[in-house]
């Protein structure tokens, strides 16, 4: 219980992030803007951080079933298993937010994939280091 609750807490805030900043470097916001203006980006993700819990919360479980399905497979370690939780975090959050049009291209789809890397790794990673894993039991004799 304890792991998919650090998947729901940490992976739609870091998500959440993350989309911000992939949308306002899509949208060209970086390339007009001055330091001082970095402020409205947090003033912005703090008013929407509501808004990332509502539509983030489901992924980031589903995404954290995953990642207890792999914990009981033997072979795979906790490297692998992140690696493996991330992978299938990229290609569905690239799936489900990049788009199809004219101005569609390899980085939108790396940005919009690491916006589910990153927090798919971080709350595996959580996980792996702070809560205690079922250890498998002894092969019967």
């Amino acid at each position: 219980m304890k792991r998919y609750l650090v998947f729901a807490l940490v992976g739609p805030f870091v998500g959440g992030f993350l989309l911000l900043l992939t949308t306002t470097y899509q949208s060209g916001y970086w390339a007009q803007t001055n330091l001082a203006e970095v402020g409205k980006l947090f003033a912005v993700f703090f008013k929407t951080l509501q808004y990332s819990y509502l539509f983030g919360f489901l992924p980031s479980l589903m995404i954290g079933a995953v990642d207890d399905i792999l914990l009981h497979i033997r072979r795979i370690g906790p490297g692998l298993r992140m690696l493996l939780v991330g992978l299938f975090a990229f290609v569905l959050a690239s799936l489900t937010y990049s788009s199809r049009g004219p101005d569609s291209g390899a980085v939108q789809f790396i940005l919009y994939g690491l916006v589910g890397f990153v927090p798919a790794v971080i709350s595996s990673w959580l996980v792996h280091r702070y809560v205690e894993e079922p250890q498998a039991a002894p092969a019967p004799t």
